[in-house]
């Protein structure tokens, strides 16, 4: 059985973040049968503090045998079935930083508890009914959000807002299954089964599951973000382009071809979406092995990169350097940034415009003068979208995971479409229904394999 599994006894982690000198309290969070006997043994609560569920205590850790004072604390206490994980739990709210954490922690393993495996909290609230396994990923998703975005959209998983329409689908797949199977065990004293009927609500069942998937790109995009990189000659304004979209001065700007020498990342919002831009070091030939190493990591994090914003220098034209840059990157999404216009003339656009027409997306931009910024992530947005399903007045995502489940589900039905349209016998059709059912169930959790728990909990940090 898969260590992830082993969720007897007592557990205990550590369920703040610990840095050193910062963060006014740490966490130490302990859930099973003997939480409340590890809370007695360390903590001393001074005066007459009644020691019941859903209070908070105050006082002292101390060592259970030397009584040495460790740390002046909070004491909170949720029993069973009302906490997390529908176990006894109780947490020390600490001083924050590192030692006295950590001393804590190293007290609840001594008096019994045991370190918790990564997502072991949760996973025991899904265990024990406190939770579905869309509202574990919802949880996992909420505390790796890179957006606001993206954090509603966990929460409404959270809320059940994807388990609800999931658990309706599986049930009409279920009731169409009773229906068929009663028709195998009671042929003789049943009515002949409809067969338009039943075509009708598969067909409108796999309609639904096309709607959850039109989210699945939009899901993708908020919980991974977008790589794009900035690439480029030396000079052409590629740091001001960063400098001016970030409003920071991330990358250094000044007349000098080959001032970036490295990648220059910065993390944004565009619309809702995370993106990782990265400012490449000039692309040329040159002699100096260290902007050479420069060279060569612009040219690995242009292939990295979901999308190029391959930057000219509208003063210079489309020169023949430019060219052989866009031959090494025009495989990827690309994005021609015309930069410096506030430097040329009407005609020298113009002319600029009959020599860059095979490019399809072109922004004109004068980064140094903040211009141009906003139809940059207009173009970047519709780039992305791009031959993607959108998901109209819908306020969910669904992952990688659950993506797989629905085509497989989708998939099942259209088999038993086809079972129904070759008139082969009901016991075919119970076949695939039991296939789209299970594969529903691996939604929410009812159908549900230790490799699949493992691999879901396993993302998780140790104390959630």
């Amino acid at each position: 059985m898969s260590e992830i599994f082993a969720t007897t006894g007592t557990i205990a982690a550590i369920a703040t973040a610990i840095v050193p000198q910062q963060g006014s309290v740490g966490i130490v969070r302990v859930s099973g049968a003997e939480a409340m006997q590890v809370a007695k043994t360390l903590f001393h609560a001074p005066g007459k503090q009644v020691w019941s569920s859903h209070r908070i205590l105050y006082g002292y850790v101390r060592h259970p045998q030397t009584k040495k004072l460790i740390d002046e604390a909070l004491l909170l206490i949720m029993q069973a079935p009302r906490s997390y994980t529908r176990e006894d739990v109780v947490e020390f709210h600490c001083h924050g930083g590192i030692i006295a954490v950590q001393q804590v922690l190293q007290l609840c393993l001594q008096s019994g508890a045991r370190l918790a495996q990564p997502g072991e909290f949760t996973l025991r609230a899904f265990l024990n009914g406190r939770l579905d396994l869309t509202q574990a990923e919802s949880i996992s998703d909420l505390v790796g959000a890179k957006s606001p975005q993206a954090a509603q959209f966990a929460l409404a998983g959270l809320q059940g807002k994807l388990a609800h329409p999931i658990r309706q689908l599986r049930a009409s797949c279920l009731d169409i299954l009773a229906e068929v199977e009663a028709r195998i065990d009671f042929e003789e004293d049943l009515s002949p089964l409809d067969d338009k009927r039943i075509v009708s609500q598969i067909e409108s069942i796999a309609t639904e599951i096309t709607q959850l998937l039109a989210t699945a790109d939009q899901g993708e995009l908020l919980r991974t973000g977008l790589k794009v990189a900035i690439v480029g000659q030396p000079n052409v304004g590629k740091s001001s382009l960063l400098n001016a979209w970030s409003r920071s001065d991330r990358a250094i700007v000044t007349d000098l071809p080959g001032t970036t020498r490295d990648v220059v990342e910065s993390q944004l919002v565009v619309a809702g979406i995370p993106i990782q831009v990265l400012d490449t070091a000039g692309i040329r030939e040159t002699e100096d092995q260290v902007e050479k190493i420069g060279v060569e990591r612009s040219r690995r994090a242009a292939n990295a990169a979901d999308l190029v914003l391959f930057t000219i220098d509208a003063s210079q034209g489309w020169t023949r350097a430019d060219e052989e840059i866009y031959a090494q990157v025009n495989h990827h999404p690309l994005i021609l940034v015309v930069n410096k216009i506030d430097l040329v003339d009407d005609m020298q656009i113009n002319m600029l415009q009959s020599q860059i027409k095979q490019i399809k997306s072109q922004i004109f931009t004068a980064a140094a003068q903040n211009q141009g910024i906003d139809g940059l992530e207009t173009a970047i947005l519709q780039t992305v979208r791009q031959g993607k399903a959108q998901a109209a007045d819908m306020d969910l995502a669904i992952n990688q995971r659950q993506q797989a489940a629905l085509v497989k589900a989708k998939t099942s039905l259209s088999q038993v479409q086809a079972t129904i349209n070759e008139q082969l016998p009901l016991d075919f059709w119970t076949i695939d229904l039991r296939g789209a059912i299970h594969a529903l169930g691996e939604i929410t959790g009812e159908e549900v394999t230790e490799s699949v728990l493992d691999r879901i909990f396993s993302k998780f940090c140790i104390g959630k």
